[in-house]
């Protein structure tokens, strides 16, 4: 396999999961009339969520210099 199959594979995986993690079945349970720190549970869930795939897309989609030799910014 490929690091960009892999990489690939990864991001639809992680897809996947904020389909269902965004979808109807899990973002009712956080639907709730509660708040923490006067903030509504499903803001924050959401919010949270969102910054947590943010991090995670950030981080597969990153290039690691070590693997090409020919990327901007190395001195040749």
């Amino acid at each position: 396999m490929t690091p960009k199959s892999i990489k690939r594979k990864r991001l639809t995986g992680l897809f996947l999961l904020g389909f269902l993690l965004f979808n109807f079945p899990i973002i009712s349970i956080f639907n709730v009339p509660s708040f923490v720190f006067k903030i509504p549970v499903l803001f924050i869930y959401i919010f949270s969520i969102w910054a947590i795939f943010i991090v995670l897309i950030m981080l597969l989609t990153r290039e690691d210099s070590h693997r090409s030799p020919n990327s901007p910014g190395q001195q040749g």
